[in-house]
């Protein structure tokens, strides 16, 4: 069994709701990068957007990623670009088994259609918006992932099911 557990993916692939589910089957603790982010600073990710820029949100989500993989035992739901840094994605690799949440544009639309608390899709054209993201991310995704989990159509306990199966199964 891998020390920890590192969930990549696009937003609305369920990161924190599966991580969650996966964290309780394998008891393991989990933790939300996005979150533990904006417990330090006591603000929102969109209020860090908006005086820092994304450029200041992704130093502080490279130092709160290289803090959390430092933990043994964690079950990490990663924001969906901290991949696009080489160093997130070596500190990844190294120190944990990532697994991948894979999922369509569609999925994505549907579960972000009432959160604002995605600065990245404060844009007229959500569709578009997601579309290009995904078109730069998703080799990332692949490229880092020692699993791939595809989550259309499974409930989050169903995925996490499937998750640790296979990790178990290693």
């Amino acid at each position: 069994m891998p020390e920890s557990i590192f969930l990549i993916g696009p937003m609305g692939a369920g990161k924190t709701t599966i991580g969650r589910q996966l964290a309780k089957i394998l008891n393991m603790r989990f933790v939300d990068c996005d979150q533990a982010i904006e417990e330090r600073t006591g603000v929102k990710i969109p209020v860090i957007f908006e005086i820092e820029g994304e450029a200041g949100f992704r130093k502080r989500e490279s130092a709160m990623l290289s803090e959390l993989t430092a933990q043994p035992n964690i079950v990490l739901a990663t924001g969906g670009g901290v991949i696009l840094s080489e160093d997130n994605r070596r500190l990844l690799r190294s120190r944990g088994h990532v697994v991948y949440l894979q999922t369509s544009v569609d999925t994505q639309l549907e579960r972000t259609r009432n959160s604002r608390n995605r600065p990245l899709l404060d844009t007229e054209d959500r569709r578009a918006r997601l579309e290009e993201i995904m078109q730069l991310r998703a080799p990332l995704y692949r490229l880092e992932a020692d699993q791939i989990i595809d989550t259309e159509g499974r409930s989050p306990t169903k995925a996490a099911q499937v998750i640790a199966e296979k990790i178990e199964a290693k």
